[in-house]
């Protein structure tokens, strides 16, 4: 055994498999299930980011609106719960591949992400949600010389080894860039929590445990069965991200990419010192197999990205989530990069499953003649974005065209994926190929292929 994977078995050791965001105990108790058949004027169906903005936005915009909110777990148990808790402002992953895709109106959908971001920010203040939230920004940072020309040295703003180096402490940093309004850091559970208190108290439903299993329309409703009960409502916004729905027509659209994310111990007050790292600012490294990281309220370190795990048929199990090798290799890139660091152990370790598309981003869509819409997609930028999507499904859902409804992004669907074994094929060609381009600096003849097509894989 090396000695870099024993350390890193040992720093394991006495994690717990939660997630730590959802491991608290002001967790909300579990709402009660429907116990009855309903009648609404919209139907929610999802309970993280995407549903609970959908329920809110929908009573802030139409007050008195009658709006149920189904879930079939709890309030924020998946992706919502379990991501690393960055909130930006970008509604296209980022810069390059909006402009890329929609390059004649990048500026638009750059200026609707700040103003979305800006949204988020008023209403967590509005309704008094203590989430942490603190709009300090990303810390961008290359680690392989390759790397440094992507953070654009002849544009104002760039931080050399030494600059960068100054404002977070790592022998691996070779060059840095510091988008200070872009991105908020927020503790994601305590969010979602605060956004269902907040849409209950303006009357909005939610019922937990309650889980869709047929959806049709009928008339001019849409008649909703599930688990508990049926639903018959007015309109129906899906939010349900990479778990399928009765609606056959998304489920080409995405496929399930499990990533994974550690949080260390407490960092002491020396240790903090010793990394000189603003706690308002997150991480991100720039290779395409990357880290994220950022230091949560109560002063760990979360890390987490880098290995991003497709499973053969789009397999969503719980056998797929406790992965040892992957935890031991974020375990092993910590060390390299904060070997100040030495000794410390992670508390928590956890999975959560990323609804990736082929466009990096979120897609929208209605069904039953306009009753139902939908948005998926949204390939790990589902703090900040969800908001937005839900105001594009209620714009959908209104019927009346709006600026967000007119972006080519809203009316065009991205390439569906291949079926199986193309899918797995596909996939793991391209992981290969982008760990090899992490290497060489190198884009190969198979990534430009996808680049030609605008398809793509996505840590």
């Amino acid at each position: 055994m090396s000695g870099r994977v024993s350390t890193a078995q040992a720093a394991l050791r006495e994690s717990r498999f939660a997630p730590l965001w959802l491991d608290s105990p002001d967790r909300p108790a579990p709402r009660d299930s429907l116990t009855a058949d309903a009648t609404v004027d919209l139907l929610v169906v999802g309970g993280g980011f995407t549903g609970l903005w959908t329920a809110l936005r929908a009573v802030e915009r139409d007050p008195g609106t009658r709006v149920l909110l189904i879930e079939g777990d709890r309030i924020a148990e998946h992706a919502t719960g379990r991501n690393g808790g960055f909130c930006e402002a970008s509604l296209t992953h980022g810069e390059a591949n909006g402009r890329s895709r929609w390059p004649e109106e990048y500026d638009d959908l750059s200026a609707l992400g700040t103003r979305n971001l800006d949204d988020i920010e008023a209403t967590i203040a509005r309704y008094g949600i203590d989430c942490g939230f603190a709009r300090g920004g990303v810390l961008a940072v290359a680690t392989r010389p390759h790397e440094v020309a992507d953070l654009d040295p002849g544009v104002p703003g760039f931080l050399d080894a030494a600059a960068v180096r100054e404002r977070v402490d790592s022998p691996t940093y070779l060059a840095g860039r510091h988008e200070p309004d872009d991105c908020a850091v927020v503790d994601p559970a305590r969010l979602a929590w605060g956004l269902a208190t907040a849409a209950e108290a303006q009357g909005v439903r939610i019922a937990e445990g309650t889980r869709l299993t047929d959806l049709r329309r009928e008339g001019r409703r849409v008649r909703a069965v599930t688990s508990s009960g049926t639903v018959t409502a007015t309109h129906v916004a899906l939010a349900t991200n990479v778990f399928p729905t009765p609606l056959r027509r998304t489920r080409w659209s995405v496929v399930p990419v499990y990533d994974y994310v550690l949080a260390t111990e407490p960092l002491t007050p020396a240790q903090l010192a010793a990394i000189r790292w603003d706690p308002d600012v997150g991480i991100s490294d720039c290779g395409n197999q990357f880290h994220y990281y950022r230091i949560t309220p109560d002063r760990r370190i979360l890390w987490g990205g880098y290995d991003a795990i497709y499973h053969f048929g789009r397999s969503i199990e719980e056998r797929h989530d406790d992965r040892r090798e992957t935890f031991e290799r974020l375990a092993e890139h910590f060390a390299d990069t904060f070997p100040q660091l030495a000794g410390i152990r992670f508390t928590h370790r956890w999975s959560g499953v990323i609804d990736t598309s082929t466009r990096f981003c979120a897609f929208y869509g209605t069904a039953h003649r306009g009753r139902t819409a939908y948005a998926a997609g949204f390939t790990g930028l589902g703090v900040g974005a969800s908001r937005f999507a839900a105001d594009v499904m209620l714009d959908l859902l209104g019927g009346t065209a709006t600026e967000r409804t007119r972006l080519t992004m809203v009316r065009k669907r991205p390439l569906p994926f291949p079926p199986e074994p193309l899918a797995w094929i596909g996939i793991q060609l391209t992981r290969w190929a982008l760990a090899r381009e992490d290497r060489t600096g190198k884009r190969n003849l198979w990534l430009r292929l996808l680049d030609r097509f605008g398809l793509g894989f996505d840590s």
